[in-house]
């Protein structure tokens, strides 16, 4: 049996004995014993795989380039950053961006937009042109109906697209999300907006009107988060492809 096979076999062993995940936990680890992690191997590995809690905010900074790879500069870097946010936070005080009423996460927003030098940011963005072409390659007729109720331009994309579904997706839900987008891949966004209208059709085509549509997907049910995020990565997967490791 080849150490692939084996690997496979396994995986399906645990899995059927309810310790899904032992393998790619295991696989994480020895790649976060590395002295000096590799970057491409944990981006891979967090498209393919749910990231383990206890690891997520680790591999999230290392991705994210708040903490370079090497082990041995992580404490010192990370005092740098916290410096680094404090003065970002003072600024925008300073510049009447934000007051103490200003949401957490439209915070954390402008300080992006201000570290990156995208303040304020443009509103041109593509994702909602390919949201219409995945809905349309999944249900056209679901799409038909959005643009009969001059729906289309008035979805909430702020919340999806620019929110990365903060506030709309409950934290256990988001974090799998977030795992996609921090290692590079923000077209998962568009997918689970997809799975977000094919989970909710029969609901979405019984309401006429931009306004009733929208006020609903902005409010959506939490009890079927965990699904549609499941069955949106199933979809990037089948439109986009799985992410493999290079050689």
């Amino acid at each position: 049996m080849t150490e692939d096979s084996q690997r496979n076999f396994r995986s399906v062993y645990y899995e059927k004995v309810g310790f899904r995940g032992v393998e790619e936990k295991k696989s994480l680890e020895i790649l976060l014993k590395d002295d000096c992690l590799d970057i491409e191997k944990l981006c891979t590995f967090s498209q393919r795989f749910p990231l383990p809690s206890m690891y997520r905010a680790l591999v999230w900074k290392v991705l994210l380039g708040i903490l370079p790879p090497h082990h041995e500069s992580h404490a010192q870097v990370m005092m740098y950053r916290k410096e680094q946010y404090s003065d970002v936070l003072h600024a925008l005080e300073v510049i009447r961006f934000i007051s103490d009423a200003t949401p957490q996460v439209e915070v954390y927003l402008y300080m992006h937009r201000l570290e990156s030098g995208k303040l304020p940011r443009s509103p041109s963005f593509a994702l909602p042109k390919a949201f219409e072409q995945y809905l349309n390659l999944e249900d056209s007729r679901l799409l038909s109906h959005l643009k009969t109720s001059s729906a289309v331009s008035k979805l909430p994309y702020d919340l999806w697209f620019k929110r990365c579904f903060a506030g709309c997706l409950p934290e256990s839900s988001l974090q799998r999300v977030w795992d996609k987008v921090i290692s590079g891949s923000c077209k998962i966004l568009v997918f689970v907006a997809v799975e977000i209208l094919l989970t909710f059709k029969i609901k979405v085509m019984a309401l006429n009107g931009a306004e009733k549509i929208t006020k609903f997907l902005e409010n959506i049910p939490q009890d079927s988060s965990d699904a549609i995020v499941s069955k949106a990565i199933d979809l990037w997967h089948k439109h986009c492809g799985t992410p493999v490791h290079s050689a």
